[in-house]
This record gives structure tokens, sequence and C-alpha cells, in this order.
């Protein structure tokens, strides 16, 4: 009895589902329960289609990170695509393909890429970026390092890193491996005269730096007289520097602008905004000295808007941007913090990225001053014919290069050096 009402049971409570046959074996023979009259036959089964699965049952697979390699390693080989049926058709990848995927996996492990064919290593530099080979933080470095050793400007040739001192800290050792780099934007870093930057803008690796900007920088006289000094004592460093911006710098003076004499090839000064005392006498120094003419309006080579990322690592550039700002969003367990700080009404203290929002009273107070050279023809000036016009400057500009022959002549100049810079060139 409690046999058939256990079967009868399960026959009634899932009477609606299509289970098929059910056998039960007694006294050593199987039997079919025949659903429909419910009764027992002592039959043979026959052999019918059975489905494990009903229509709707979905099976979803997942893999766990540590089978990705081997994934990668089945999968890599081909290429999948679908037909205009809607067929998936794979085809097998070239050999060329295959090892330039190698490679980059194991980009840190080369030892080196001087004399490879520039062609091949820009691939490379591309299939190791798309991988974020180059965000890592110790074999990032050393693969990035590599490429920079063997082609120089062609990973990166210009740099802008304006209002990017986040990036600049996270990345320092990165940004310092660039090699013969032709544009430095650093503008609104608040770098300051002590920052290890700025003391490898001395060095000879950025010696080919043609344009410098270091707007709104905290700089003072230290730091320009530290920046300097390879090239007035040792005639090195930044001695191809050709366009100079170092406006909005309250700190530097009529002292710091005297050290900037030395770039001897500098066509384009911008020293709006500086604590300059005399600016008179600035003006008639630069003019006399280097030849360096007051404009009356605003230069285009100070428009920062033309500085841009340049090379194969632009996309590197924008992915550590990416990994800083990632990095700086608040988490979801301080969320609730931060609202209990607003409810009983504290200031919860937010942390922004430093913007370059330069209203300068000092730039207002001494006017625009940017300088430029008359003869050249890289500084971009609207006004330039009305300027070169007159014959006051004419004259000027003779005085000027009388001044930079007796400066050729001269060698008591050059050889009296200060204990100051002594002590200073002692550091390098």
């Amino acid at each position: 009895q409690s046999w058939s009402r256990g079967m009868s049971y399960c026959l009634h409570s899932e009477g609606h589902l299509d289970t098929g046959p059910i056998y039960m074996r007694e006294n050593g023979k199987l039997h079919v329960v025949n659903q429909g009259a419910g009764s027992i036959q002592n039959v043979t089964p026959k052999a019918r289609p059975f489905s494990l699965f009903s229509r709707s049952f979905s099976v979803e697979l997942c893999m766990n990170r540590e089978d990705d390699r081997a994934r990668r390693q089945r999968t890599d080989h081909f290429i999948f695509t679908y037909t205009k049926e809607g067929n998936l058709r794979y085809s097998a990848k070239s050999l060329f393909s295959l090892v330039l995927g190698y490679i980059s996996d194991n980009v840190d492990h080369i030892d080196s890429l001087i004399g490879f064919p520039e062609q091949i290593a820009e691939k490379l530099f591309s299939a190791a970026e798309a991988r974020q080979k180059f965000t890592e933080p110790v074999t990032g470095l050393r693969a990035l390092q590599k490429f920079t050793e063997a082609y120089g400007s062609l990973v990166l040739c210009s740099l802008c890193l304006r209002n990017r001192y986040l990036v600049i800290s996270e990345k320092l050792e990165e940004i310092k491996s660039f090699r013969e780099l032709t544009c430095l934007d650093l503008s609104c870093c608040k770098l300051g005269d002590e920052h290890e930057l700025l003391e490898h803008l001395t060095k000879e690796a950025l010696s080919s730096v043609k344009r410098l900007l270091l707007k709104d920088n905290s700089l003072s006289d230290a730091g320009l007289r530290r920046m300097t000094a390879p090239v007035r004592v040792l005639k090195k460093g930044l001695e191809n520097l050709l366009v100079l911006d170092l406006s909005c710098n309250p700190k530097i003076t009529d002292v710091g602008i005297g050290y900037l004499l030395s770039f001897k090839k500098l066509n384009c000064l911008d020293i709006s905004g500086t604590g300059l005392k005399d600016v008179d006498a600035v003006i008639k120094r630069l003019q006399m000295q280097i030849g360096l003419v007051h404009s009356k309006v605003p230069l285009e080579e100070f428009d920062h808007s033309n500085c841009k990322t340049e090379g194969w690592a632009e996309q590197t550039v924008l992915q550590w941007e990416q990994a800083v700002m990632e990095a700086m969003k608040p988490q979801d367990n301080l969320r609730s913090r931060v609202a209990a700080l607003h409810f009983y009404g504290k200031t919860h203290r937010i942390e922004e990225v430093v913007k370059c929002t330069v209203v300068e009273p000092e730039t207002k107070a001494s006017g625009n001053l940017q300088f430029y050279k008359e003869n050249v023809q890289n500084c971009h000036l609207p006004l330039k014919k009305e300027v070169a016009g007159s014959h006051e400057l004419k004259n000027n500009k003779k005085r000027a290069l009388a001044e930079q022959e007796r400066e050729r002549t001269s060698t008591q100049k050059h050889l009296c050096l200060t204990v100051e810079d002594w002590d200073l060139l002692n550091t390098y």
C-alpha cells in the first residue's frame, strides 16, 4: 500500500511533465509503469528516444582566469568570421601574426632592439600597447626602455603633460626614459625648483628639446640657475632650446632672467607674470645680448593648444592617464561615510586634479612680456611688419650683433665662474 501511495503521488505531482516511462524492479523482474492508467505491466521496455533536458534548457560555459592563457593558445591561431548565410567560418592566422603576438606577450624579456627594422618594431610596439604591457609597474618600464634606447624620437617626439601632475608622479621613471624629445609641455604642474624631472632636463637624453613650456610651475631664480648651469658652464644640456615659456612664475626676478642669456639659440621667450622689478631694463638687456625683441601682440608659439603628444607611445600616455583617473575614483565603502559627513554638516575635503586657472594679476600689471627674434620665421607674428619698420629697432639690432661679437672674442667671461656654479657642477 505504501508503495502504491508513493507511486500515485509521484504520478499526480509530476503528471504535467513528459517524464517518459518509469521502470520498477520487483522480485528480480523489471516492470514498467503506465502513467495513463497508473497500472504496472510486466513487459520488456521498448527502445524510444528520451531527451535528458527540456527544450528551454540552456548552458553557459564559464572559464577561470587561470585558463585564459590556455584558451588564448587554442583560439589565437584562428580568425573566426561569419558567412552571409550565418555559418561560422575560421581560417588560420599568418605565421607573422602568431610570432608578433607571442613576442608582444613577452616583450619585457627582449634583450635589445638596436638594429631591428623600424617598420616591424612599430607593429610590435602597437601589439604590446594593445595588451597594455607598458602600464605594468616593473615590466612595463623595462619594455619601454628597450624601445626608447633603439628608436628615440620615433617612440615619442612631443610630450604634453599639461595639468597632469599625477601622471608625472606615478610614471616618472617611464617619462624619464623618453629620449630625443623636441617638444615638452609641463605647464601648470606645480613642480617647483627641486623636482627630479626638472633636473632630468639638463641630461644629455633631453638635449634635443627645442620647445620647453614651464608655465605656472612655482619656479624661482634658484631653479633657473640649476637648469641653465650645464649650458652656461659646459655648453651642454638645453643648448638647442628655441622656445621657452616661463610665464606665471612670480618668484622669477631680474636675477633669474640673467641666467637665460646663455641660450644663444633662443628665438621666442615668454616671461609674462614673473616678479620682475625693472621691466624696461630686462627688455633692453634681452634685446642687446641675445637679440630678442619685445612683442606687442601675443605670439602663436605660446598657444598651448598646438602642443600635442606625438609618436608611437601616444596611446600609452593616455593609458597612464586613464589608470590614474581610475585610481582617483572614490571607493564604494567610502560613499556612506561621505554621506554621513554631509548629513551632520561637516565639510568633506575633496582632492581634485590641479588645473591651470591662472588669472595672473601680475601679468596684467606688467603686461605681455613675450619676445622673439625678427630674422627668424619660426615665430608667428601678426604685427611683424609694423614692428620691423621702425629705425630704432634696426639700430638696436646692430648694437645687439656688435655685443654678440664682443662676447665671442671675450674669454674672461667664460672662465670667470662663481663658487655656486662650481658646487652646482659637482652635483651633475
